[in-house]
C-alpha cells in the first residue's frame, strides 16, 4: 500500500528558497597568513563538488546533489535554466516530513560536535606553531576544559544516581512500614516504633574523587565513545531519477521516496515501506514509477496509490532453497522490458556467505594493552570467492494479476576461482536491444555482447578481444546505443588510448569515432538525430579534461567548455543543446557550471579564503623527453627573486602508478603535499618543488598506464633520473639537493629510486609505500604490476626488501599504524631490512598511532607536514 506522510505545516513553513550565490561584487577576500595550520585547517578550505547532475527530458532543468561549504551530506537541488532560479528540495528542515524528531536532532547535535572538534583542533593548532615559535602558550588549557567539564558531567550523574537511591531507599522504608502496619493490625500486636534512621536528615552529596591520571583515563573514555561515526551526520539525498517526458522527478531519503514536480515549492512524500527502497525509473507514460528493495522490483502508480510486484525473490536453477540477490534493475526507455542483475549467495541460504581471501590482524595501541582489529584481505595467491552471476530479461507486466513464471537467466557466469567483472546493462532507445560488456582477467578475454527483448534469447558476443587489451579499459567499458538504435557506441583501448568505437548493428561493422593520441572515455550523450556524440577528452591539454562534441561521421570535435577549467561529473541535455560540469582550475576553484560561452556557475562549494591562499604562488607548467622519446609533463613552484643561475634546494613529488582516470598534473588539482605544501615550501623556504607524471600514470594512454606490468619501478625511476637532469639544467636547482617525496604508490616510487640510484636524489620521504606487492590487494596488483599464481605468493619478486641494503641517503619512512590498504607491515618489514644492513643513521619512522591510509589519527595534515619541513631543511638545507 501507498503510505502518505502529513507534514507539520509549523515545521515546513520555511521549506523551499531560492539558492543564491555570493555576489561577484563582493570586496576580494584577504588570505590569512601562509602558515601549514591555515593550509592545512581543522575545518577544510574546500567542501564538496556536486555530483549526479542530470537534466530534464525537456533540458530546463538540472539537478545535481551539493551541500555548500560546512554542510553534512549532499541534498538535491534542481536549477531551472529559464529563470536562473535554483530550488532546494531537501535540507534536515525539508525532511522533517518524513523523519523522525529524534534523528534530526541527533543529526544536529552531531553536527555541532563536530564543528567544536573542529574549532578545538584548529585552536589546537595554532597554539602549538605558537609555542614552538617560543611564545607564552597555554598548552593544557583544553585537556583542562574537557576535565572540568566531565567532572561536572560526571558530579551531575552521580548525584542523579544518588538521589534515585535515596528516594528508592525512603519507599522501601515506607513500604516495610506499610507491611509492618498491616502485620500488627491483622495480629493485634503493637506497632513498633519507627527507626530513627528514617528521620534523619538526608546525607548531602559527596564530590567525586579521582587522581588526575584517572580523570585523563575517564577523558579517554568519553572522546572514544562519541566519536563522530558516518552515520550520526544528516545524509541528505542518495539518488534521484527524472520523468521520461515530464518536467518531474522522484529521490530517494534514507530508503524513502518523494517526488517532485515543477512549479511545486516542494516535494512530497511518495513511498515509505520500512525497506530500504531504491528508485529504478518513472513508468513509460510517467504516470507512476518502477523501484525495488531488498529483493523484489515493484510499481507504484501515482493517482491510484498501491504497490505492485513486478518481480518476485529470484530463485536460483539449480536450488530452490537459495534466492538470488537483485543487484541492479535496468528498465527499457520503452517501459516493456527489464534487466535483472543478479547475484547467487555461496554457501547455505540464511548464513554470510564466506568471504574471499583472508583476514589479517592491525594492532591498536590506544589501550592498556595493544588489541588486534581484523581487516579484510584478499591477496594475489588467496582463491577467490566470486558469487555467481546471472541475467534476467523479463517483459515488465502491464496491468494487474498473478506473476509468469520465472524464465531461466539469458547469461549466466559461475563464479568462483576467477576474476570477473560485467558492466551495467544499457538498453536502446526503442527497447528492442540490450547490451553489456564482461571481463574475465585470467582468461585475458574482452566480451561485449547484444541481446534482444526477449526472455529466452541468449545475448550474442559482438565484439572479442583476447589478450593485451589495456587493463584500465576494463572500469570504462560501458556500452550504449545511440538514439537511433542502429550503432552502439562502446570505449576500446584498440590503438594505445581509451576512445569510443562505434558498431554498426546491421553490418557489425566496428569503426573507430576518434583518433589521435588522447583519452576520451566517458561517453556522456547524444544528440537525438543520432549525428553526435559528447565525451569527456583531453585532447588540447593533457591535464584538463573538456566536454566535447563529436560528429559521428567526422570525428571533428568542438570543446564546449572553457580552458584551462578540469571538467569533472558532466552532464548533456537529452536535446544536446546544453552541459553541466563541475569546472575550474588552480586559480578558480571547481564549481558546478552551465557551459556555453558565458558559463554559468551554480554552486559555492569552498572557503572564500581557498583562492587568496591557494594562489600565494602559482604553478608553472612544463613538459621534457624521456630517454625513450615520451613526453612527461610536470608543473613546479618558483620561488620569488628566482633566476635561472640560481642553485636552490628542489623537492620533487611523485606518484607513479595508474589511478584509472587520474593523474597528479591537472589543472583543478590542490593535492596536499603535491601543490599546497610545494607552495608553502617555495614561498616559505625558497625551494624549487616539481610535481612530475612519470610513466605508469593514467589518462597519458596504455603505453603509461602499462608501464608497471612486471617491471615496478623501473620505468619510473628512469623518468625521475631524467627529470634530475632536466631541472637541474633548466630550473636553478643544486644538484646536489634535491629530494624525492610520494605517497601510497609514490611512498614505494620513492624507495625504489633511493635503493636502485642511491646516488641520484639527496634525501626522500615514502610515506605508505606497498613494498612487498604479494601482500597488496590482488585486484589491483593482479591487473598493474603482474600476472599471479594461485598457488604462491610469485609477486614477491617485485619486492622492495632485497633493494633496501644500497640505500646511501636520508630516508623518512611514513605510515599509519592502523592502515588497512597498504598494510603497516610492510613498512615495518622494510625497516627492519634497513636496519639488518647498517642504515641505522639513514633511516626514520614517523607513525600514525591510529592513523589509516590517509593518516588522520594522532598526526593531522599539518602535523606531519610540519615533519616533512624540518626533515626538508635538515638535509636540503636553506635557499641560498
Amino acid at each position: 500500500m501507498r503510505i502518505h506522510h502529513q507534514a507539520a505545516v509549523g515545521l515546513l513553513a520555511v521549506l523551499l528558497t531560492a539558492v543564491s550565490l555570493p555576489s561577484h561584487s563582493q570586496a576580494p577576500v584577504q588570505a590569512p597568513a601562509l602558515s601549514l595550520e591555515q593550509l592545512f585547517r581543522a575545518q577544510p578550505l574546500r567542501g564538496e563538488a556536486a555530483k549526479q547532475p542530470a537534466f530534464s527530458r525537456s533540458g530546463r532543468y538540472l539537478a545535481y546533489l551539493w551541500n555548500p561549504h560546512g554542510e553534512p551530506g549532499n541534498d538535491l537541488y534542481v536549477h531551472d535554466t529559464r529563470s536562473g532560479n535554483t530550488l532546494r528540495l531537501s535540507s534536515p528542515t525539508l525532511m522533517a516530513a518524513v523523519e523522525t524528531p529524534e534523528n534530526l536532532e541527533r543529526f544536529h547535535k552531531k553536527r555541532s560536535q563536530r564543528e567544536r572538534e573542529w574549532a578545538e583542533r584548529q585552536a589546537r593548532e595554532e597554539a602549538q606553531a605558537a609555542y614552538l615559535r617560543g611564545e607564552a602558550v597555554d598548552l593544557n588549557r583544553w585537556e583542562r576544559e574537557a576535565i572540568d567539564a566531565l567532572k561536572k558531567e560526571l558530579q551531575a550523574k552521580k548525584d542523579r544516581e544518588d538521589a534515585q537511591k535515596a528516594a528508592d531507599k525512603l519507599e522501601a522504608e515506607a513500604e516495610k512500614r506499610a507491611m509492618a502496619e498491616l502485620e500488627a493490625k491483622r495480629s493485634g500486636k503493637p506497632l513498633p516504633p519507627a527507626a530513627a534512621a528514617s528521620a534523619a536528615a538526608p546525607t548531602p552529596p559527596k564530590p567525586l574523587e579521582k587522581e588526575d591520571w584517572e580523570w585523563r583515563d575517564e577523558l579517554k573514555k568519553k572522546l572514544a565513545k562519541d566519536k563522530l561515526k558516518p552515520t550520526d551526520l544528516y545524509p541528505g539525498v542518495a539518488q534521484f531519477v527524472w520523468a521520461h517526458e515530464k518536467d518531474e522527478l522522484v529521490f530517494q531519503y534514507r530508503g524513502q521516496l518523494l517526488r517532485w514536480q515543477a512549479g511545486q515549492s516542494q516535494a512530497q512524500p511518495l513511498l515509505a515501506l520500512g525497506r530500504n527502497l531504491r528508485a529504478v525509473a518513472y513508468s513509460r507514460d510517467d504516470l507512476g514509477l518502477v523501484f525495488q528493495d531488498e529483493t523484489r522490483v515493484l510499481r507504484t502508480r501515482f493517482a491510484q496509490g498501491g504497490v505492485q510486484v513486478l518481480n518476485h525473490e529470484l530463485v536460483h536453477p539449480d536450488d530452490a532453497e537459495r534466492k538470488y540477490k537483485i543487484e541492479a534493475t535496468t528498465l527499457s526507455k520503452d517501459g516493456r522490458w527489464m534487466a535483472l542483475l543478479a547475484r547467487a549467495p555461496l554457501g547455505e541460504e540464511g548464513k554470510p556467505p564466506p568471504k574471499p581471501g583472508r583476514q589479517v590482524e592491525i594492532m591498536g595501541y590506544d589501550q592498556r594493552f595493544a588489541t588486534a582489529k581484523k581487516v579484510d584481505r584478499e591477496v594475489s595467491d588467496d582463491k577467490r570467492m566470486v558469487p555467481p552471476t546471472a541475467l534476467y530479461i523479463r517483459a515488465v507486466p502491464q496491468g494487474a494479476g498473478a506473476l509468469p513464471k520465472q524464465p531461466e537467466p539469458v547469461f549466466t557466469h559461475k563464479g568462483g576461482d576467477v576474476w570477473f567483472e560485467m558492466s551495467p546493462v544499457a538498453w536502446s532507445e526503442d527497447g528492442r536491444h540490450y547490451s553489456f560488456a564482461t571481463w574475465e582477467r585470467e582468461k585475458e578475454l574482452l566480451r561485449v555482447y547484444l541481446g534482444r527483448a526477449d526472455e529466452q534469447a541468449k545475448p550474442e558476443v559482438v565484439i572479442e578481444r583476447r589478450g593485451d587489451v589495456g587493463h584500465e579499459v576494463v572500469s570504462v567499458l560501458n556500452p550504449q546505443f545511440t538514439p537511433d538504435g542502429k550503432t552502439l557506441v562502446t570505449v576500446l583501448d584498440e590503438a594505445g588510448w581509451r576512445q569510443p568505437y562505434a558498431l554498426d548493428l546491421a553490418s557489425k561493422q566496428l569503426r573507430p569515432l576518434l583518433k589521435g593520441e588522447f583519452e576520451a572515455h566517458q561517453v556522456l550523450g547524444f544528440t537525438p538525430d543520432s549525428k553526435a556524440l559528447f565525451v569527456l577528452a583531453n585532447k588540447d591539454d593533457l591535464a584538463a579534461m573538456n566536454v566535447y562534441r563529436v560528429d559521428m561521421a567526422s570525428g571533428q570535435m568542438l570543446a564546449l567548455g572553457q580552458a584551462p577549467d578540469y571538467h569533472r561529473n558532466a552532464a548533456v541535455s537529452f536535446d544536446g543543446q546544453q552541459a553541466a560540469a563541475v569546472a575550474g582550475h588552480w586559480a578558480v576553484p571547481p564549481e558546478l557550471k552551465l557551459l556555453g560561452a558565458k558559463p554559468r556557475t551554480l554552486t559555492s562549494s569552498h572557503d572564500p579564503a581557498l583562492t587568496p591562499l591557494m594562489t600565494t604562488l602559482t604553478p608553472e607548467r612544463f613538459s621534457f623527453k624521456n630517454r625513450h622519446g615520451d613526453t612527461l609533463h610536470a608543473y613546479w613552484f618558483k620561488p620569488k627573486g628566482w633566476q635561472a643561475s640560481d642553485r636552490r634546494p628542489a623537492v620533487v613529488y611523485v606518484y607513479g602508478g595508474p589511478l584509472n582516470d587520474r593523474h597528479s598534473v591537472e589543472t583543478d588539482s590542490y593535492q596536499p603535499t603535491a601543490y599546497q605544501f610545494g607552495m608553502y615550501m617555495a614561498a616559505k623556504h625558497g625551494y624549487v618543488t616539481v610535481t612530475l607524471d612519470t610513466r605508469g600514470h593514467s589518462n597519458y594512454g596504455r603505453r603509461f598506464s602499462g608501464a608497471n606490468w612486471e617491471n615496478p619501478g623501473v620505468p619510473q625511476t628512469e623518468d625521475l633520473e631524467d627529470l634530475h637532469r632536466h631541472i637541474v639544467q633548466n630550473l636553478g636547482v643544486d644538484g646536489t639537493r634535491v629530494g624525492l617525496n610520494g605517497w601510497s604508490f609514490g611512498g614505494f616510487q620513492t624507495q625504489h629510486t633511493l635503493y636502485t640510484k642511491p646516488d641520484l636524489y639527496a634525501a626522500g620521504i615514502a610515506g605508505a609505500g606497498p613494498t612487498e606487492w604479494e601482500n597488496y590487494n590482488s585486484w589491483y596488483s593482479g591487473r598493474t604490476i603482474g600476472k599471479v599464481d594461485r598457488s604462491k605468493p610469485n609477486l614477491r619478486k617485485y619486492s622492495l626488501l632485497p633493494l633496501a641494503k644500497n640505500l646511501k641517503k636520508p630516508l623518512l619512512l611514513v605510515h599509519g599504524m592502523m592502515d588497512p590498504n597498504v598494510l603497516y607491515q610492510d613498512t615495518v618489514n622494510v625497516y627492519r631490512a634497513l636496519l639488518e644492513s647498517g642504515k641505522e643513521p639513514l633511516v626514520d619512522l614517523f607513525l600514525d598511532p591510529e592513523g589509516e591510509h590517509g593518516m588522520g589519527g594522532a598526526v593531522k595534515t599539518a602535523g606531519w607536514h610540519r615533519k616533512y619541513e624540518a626533515f626538508w631543511l635538515q638535509h636540503l638545507g636553506k635557499a641560498q
